[in-house]
């Protein structure tokens, strides 16, 4: 058997031709084998690298032009072949015959010309086509070319890795993040990852520091780890975006409306990149502890094409934060605590909903299998911890979260993206910050925090969750600050206007901002009275409790005032699981409060 190959540019017409008598054989001789390689004449072609002609004499330039010519026809490609096989050509196309019997080396043929001779010498057969022929095929051999290119191209992205962008990658949750995303568990153990360091240069020294680390942890799935400080080529082929808090303020903070302008046109610089270089279908996780509501609304402001789908806002640190507080009082494991609903700013105004909590394999008399669950409410009977020192606590963690080491904030994140990839557990309510489009009433055009599930790939609002007149009136508030800071990033409105109800008025993220160092948790549960916080100021001097009889908050909700800052509305009770002990407990201490205040 013969097997010859012919290989050439794909818009060579002496190759069109070659070819042409080569099929025509191979058709008609049953022991004639052609095997084509084409190359796309960019690749065929080898530029030629510029010299400094001044300093050449010109007998030596005489020489390097000749080689010059040499070379413009000589493809790298080429150039391996022949070394390898010790041959000596310069011009496509070259043909070759494969020695099957006898393996090896193949027999050079030589070009056109000589594949020409060969066939007329010992076939007797012999090609008469022309010259616009021969360029029509060469330019449709090239077009094919061009189309098989793009195939393979298509077929090796289908493998390709994930492509992770990390903005604010100096951040210690992006640290802890990093084996969590390489180490299978949130992608599949058969999805290889490529991560992405975006970062200020000024912290270039230490993004080179966390990519060493990554490289030396060695996992199978991380395909790669690189660093980049330019925007301009930032989320590049961007298959997930993950923003952490990275939004830097000056050492004098402006006001509230000039932190939201800040914001805005940080997050309209990150829009415009995500729309020019991620891919279509690119998801957007917005994390940190300042507007994350915001940011997310700012992102898919600027990036019309992404779908609003695939661009959420993490609420699950302060719904795993509150499971965590729940589960230390009642002495449980926190993965026993279920379907804490977070709803609302997630960095601002929010109210932790209790209404619907479970736990599971909690130590008590009643034992079940491991999907018996109890009413959270139920539970617990010390209504005043749940007014005082629970609602303070979620409170205050913007402020003391600022100095964490990252590790709960890189597991939400993982967590967040293996629901989202591989499903939420079925039956479990997930909080997340979405676009709103009327569920629950909330106005439409707001990201706002609601419950949700995972499945397929995407996310669902769990609409069959039931929520009484006072959540619903809740709701309104909530979305309240929320509008206001969209008008102000949008420039509707020049400032923030308070809600009609004076209980809303005290959102400062300023004083978030200011006194981040001195806040403290009260040092005793006597600071509190009737359920209202008493905060200290900064000279560390008690804030007098006014004399009037506050306002009794609807029932099932408890309005605490915080160190006005980010304000956390926690359901004590709700009407159709309410607790007879807990009332009982409430009925107790209001009791003793008036036997101290006659």
């Amino acid at each position: 058997m013969a097997k010859f190959v012919l290989a050439g540019k794909a818009d060579c017409p002496y190759f069109a031709k070659a070819e042409l008598l080569a099929d025509y054989l191979q058709i008609n001789l049953p022991n004639f084998k052609i095997h084509k390689i084409t190359q796309h004449p960019d690749k065929w072609e080898v530029p030629f690298t510029a010299l400094w002609w001044s300093h050449i004499d010109h007998r030596t330039l005489t020489v390097l032009s000749r080689c010059f010519l040499v070379l413009t026809s000589l493809s790298q490609w080429l150039r391996d072949i022949c070394e390898k096989n010790g041959w000596k050509h310069k011009r496509s196309p070259i043909v070759w015959r494969e020695l099957l019997d006898r393996g090896g080396k193949g027999l050079l043929l030589g070009g056109f010309n000589d594949f020409m001779e060969h066939a007329q010498h010992y076939y007797g057969i012999t090609s008469d086509m022309l010259s616009e022929q021969m360029l029509r095929i060469a330019k449709e051999n090239l077009q094919t070319h061009i189309e098989i290119e793009k195939e393979e191209e298509y077929i090796k992205s289908l493998i390709n890795p994930l492509q992770v962008w990390i903005s604010s990658a100096s951040a210690p949750a992006c640290y802890n993040l990093i084996p969590l995303l390489a180490n299978g568990e949130v992608f599949g153990m058969a999805t290889e990852v490529s991560i992405h360091l975006l970062d200020s240069s000024h912290y270039k020294e230490i993004l080179h520091g966390i990519v060493m680390e990554a490289e030396d942890l060695a996992f199978p799935l991380l395909r790669s780890v690189s660093m980049h400080t330019e925007l301009d080529d930032a989320f590049v082929q961007a298959d997930i975006v993950i923003l952490l808090d990275d939004i830097l303020f000056q050492h004098e903070i402006p006001s509230l409306e000039d932190c939201i302008r800040q914001v805005t046109e940080q997050c309209k610089v990150y829009g415009s990149l995500i729309e020019k270089n991620a891919n279509s279908k690119v998801k957007v996780i917005v994390s940190g502890k300042t507007f994350v509501n915001l940011r997310a609304l700012m992102i898919m402001t600027f990036a019309p094409s992404i779908d609003g789908q695939n661009i959420i806002a993490v609420a699950m640190f302060l719904e795993n934060a509150a499971k965590a507080m729940l589960a230390r009082k009642l002495n449980m494991n926190s993965a026993g605590v279920k379907d804490v609903i977070v709803w609302g700013n997630i960095s601002g105004n929010s109210y932790v909903d209790l209404s619907k909590a479970k736990v599971y394999k909690y130590d008590s008399a009643i034992w079940g299998p491991p999907n018996f669950s109890r009413h959270l409410l139920d539970m617990i009977y010390d209504g005043s911890w749940v007014r005082s020192e629970f609602a303070f606590v979620l409170s205050s963690l913007s402020s003391w979260g600022h100095h964490c080491l990252g590790m709960s904030p890189a597991h939400v994140i993982a967590t967040v993206l293996r629901y989202w990839y591989q499903d939420s557990p079925p039956g479990e309510i997930v909080s997340m910050g979405i676009l709103s489009e009327g569920q629950f009433c909330i106005p439409e055009g707001i990201i706002f925090s609601m419950p949700v599930r995972f499945q397929d790939g995407s996310w669902e609002v769990i609409t069959e969750t039931e929520i009484s007149e006072e959540t619903q009136e809740t709701l309104k508030r909530l979305a309240h600050d929320l509008i206001q800071e969209k008008q102000v990033a949008l420039g509707e409105i020049p400032e923030m206007r308070p809600y009609k109800e004076p209980a809303f008025n005290g959102f400062n993220l300023l004083a978030l901002l200011e006194e981040e160092n001195v806040q403290t948790p009260p040092e005793d549960l006597d600071t509190l009275s009737n359920g209202l916080l008493q905060p200290e100021t900064q000279e560390g001097e008690k804030v007098q409790a006014t004399t009037d009889e506050p306002e009794a908050p609807p029932d099932g909700l408890l309005q605490s005032e915080m160190l006005e800052e980010d304000k956390v509305q926690v359901p004590i009770d709700d009407p159709e699981t309410s607790s007879e002990s807990l009332n009982q407990s409430e009925t107790s201490l209001s009791n003793a409060e008036n036997n101290e205040n006659p």
